[in-house]
């Protein structure tokens, strides 16, 4: 199993956003990635922190995901269910995803963790940005990736093209 990590931002830039560990267990069938952690989150060093990111209250309707946060990522766990993100660090002035500075983004190395999740069977990108990153700074540096992989409506509350219904159906279909 792994657990989130103790990281700060890199000495010498304030602005450079440092992700957590993944959350998961070797039996994890399904992946979800997001791009980089918020402030909020990087504060409470929690995955999606923010108090309007719909991401828990989704987990909570279709996996009972309750309780206090180390409560949460169990029940993700044990529905064999991993998270991450799909970048280590970046540069970015803000929260948005639209600040991840790309050129100075480090992905996470997913050839090492994939290999470690052997009965994964689909990646579930939280919105188009974790998607655009994956294909970008990690697809041509994988060995082999022949996992499928579905992009999903964002849980921020920044993606307001879509209401909470329509976002919790098609995070349910993704996830049955």
């Amino acid at each position: 199993m792994y657990a989130l990590a103790d990281r700060q931002p890199l000495a010498g830039d304030s602005r450079r956003a440092q992700g957590f560990a993944p959350i998961a267990r070797e039996n994890a069938r399904i992946l979800i990635l997001g791009s980089l952690p918020g402030q909020r989150s990087i504060a409470a060093q929690q995955y999606y922190a923010h108090p309007q990111n719909a991401f828990w209250k989704i987990m909570a309707e279709l996996l009972g995901a309750g309780g206090c946060y180390e409560q949460r990522c169990a029940t993700l766990m044990e529905s064999r269910i991993a998270l991450w993100d799909v970048l280590a660090n970046s540069l970015r002035p803000g929260s948005g995803d639209a600040n991840i500075q790309i050129a100075t983004a480090v992905a996470n190395d997913f050839d090492t963790f994939l290999t470690l999740l052997p009965a994964l069977d689909r990646i579930l990108f939280n919105g188009k940005k974790a998607a655009e990153v994956f294909e970008r700074k990690v697809l041509p540096g994988l060995v082999q990736c022949d996992i499928r992989r579905l992009v999903l409506p964002s849980t921020s509350p920044a993606y307001a093209l879509m209401n909470y219904a329509e976002k919790l159906a098609r995070w349910r279909a993704a996830l049955s």
